[in-house]
């Protein structure tokens, strides 16, 4: 079958890490390692993945260092953290393939996101980026042009910012052409660099982060997948989650994920985008959107493990 594979942020940095090169090399050798038995088994993979812990690593540095070197705008840092993490994913999956005894070649494209400039998103800012900051930072931080922070925690702001909903991949033409010969193309990292696109096509970037599920269902229909696969650190999707009442998911129709996300049974800041995304992709062409852990991807492909979303 032909896959979109999305890695989520666990697969590149857990938790409570300092975000270390050479823990964060670990997490992608085991993930590629995971995506080397899948295009051993056949499949044909594209691969998008998370960013979050990595910008907020690079906007921390550049607080940091803001005496000496100049502040640079949320499009580019995703840019850079595309690079950053597309490299070790990239070297990381040839080294597997070629262990594997697989001869394919990875490789890694810049991927930018058309967003909507009149997307509600942009009145209502609520993502989270970068570093803590003390009210009294806050305060500091308050006149900057363009920021907005909230009190995350008591005493505890934090900076944030739209997330548009994704339009379309600027490079999806590329993309495929890339996939139909036979490349593995590691794109779309952290949702996309959000661009908007002028009437005579001109583009330019935008402060903003995009959902990466979502785009990665985007990326699954520019690539007629058949399969979206999101992996994450939980086996499966469930009704009631961290409850007594607690409920796995297994396969389930488009309609029916839908009715689960309108009661609630997903938050919008953890399961409820990946269920979005399977749900759209289902609808639009796709054979199903499964959602479940790196370790049980090749039985979630068989059906045995995992929550499918279906049309």
């Amino acid at each position: 079958m032909k896959l979109v594979v999305a890695l989520g942020g666990n697969a590149i940095l857990r938790r409570g890490e300092q975000g270390t090169a050479e823990e964060q090399r670990t997490h992608v050798e085991y993930a590629a390692a995971h995506i080397a038995g899948l295009v051993a088994l056949g499949h044909q993979v594209a691969i998008t993945h998370g960013n979050g812990p990595q910008v907020g690593d690079i906007l921390l540095r550049m607080e940091c260092a803001q005496e000496i070197l100049p502040l640079m705008p949320l499009d580019i840092c995703g840019a850079e953290s595309q690079g950053l993490i597309g490299y070790l994913i990239q070297q990381a999956l040839e080294n597997a393939l070629r262990r594997a005894g697989v001869h394919r070649r990875v490789i890694t494209l810049v991927t930018q996101t058309v967003i909507d400039p009149a997307d509600p998103a942009f009145g209502r800012p609520e993502k989270p980026i970068g570093p803590f900051y003390t009210r009294e930072e806050a305060m500091a931080h308050s006149d900057r042009p363009g920021w907005t922070l909230h009190e995350v925690e008591p005493g505890r702001f934090r900076r944030v910012v739209p997330s548009p909903e994704p339009v379309r991949i600027v490079e999806q033409n590329s993309l495929r052409i890339l996939s139909d010969e036979g490349f593995i193309v590691v794109a779309a990292g952290g949702g996309g660099i959000p661009v908007t696109a002028d009437a005579d096509g001109t583009l330019r970037g935008v402060e903003a982060v995009i959902d990466k599920d979502l785009t990665a269902g985007l990326m699954a229909d520019a690539l007629d997948a058949d399969v979206l696969l999101i992996l994450t650190d939980v086996p499966h999707a469930s009704l009631f989650h961290d409850t007594p009442q607690e409920e796995p998911l297994g396969r389930i129709t488009a309609a029916e994920a839908e009715r689960y996300l309108a009661e609630g049974h997903f938050p919008e800041g953890s399961m409820g985008p990946k269920v979005k995304a399977c749900i759209r992709f289902a609808r639009s062409g796709g054979k199903a959107g499964i959602i479940t852990s790196l370790e049980d991807a090749p039985r979630a492909l068989q059906g045995l493990a995992g929550t499918c979303i279906t049309p």
